[in-house]
């Protein structure tokens, strides 16, 4: 694999940190919130942004 430049470095590690933080903040929604609908909803949201940490993650070799 062709090794990253250090400004898609720093693209990758923003998007991970965005990820991260979107994925955090709708898990403890999906958790907080008494709509079973929309707690299921925020749910799939927290688990859809965690699958893209964990790509992006891959990308660093993590």
């Amino acid at each position: 694999m062709q090794e990253l430049t250090a400004k898609e470095l720093e693209l990758i590690s923003d998007a991970l940190t965005a990820e991260g933080l979107i994925c955090k903040k709708a898990r403890a929604y999906s958790k907080t919130l008494t709509d079973v609908e929309l707690s299921g909803c925020m749910a799939k949201i927290a688990d859809e942004h965690e699958q893209r940490y964990n790509a992006l993650l891959k990308l660093i070799g993590g």
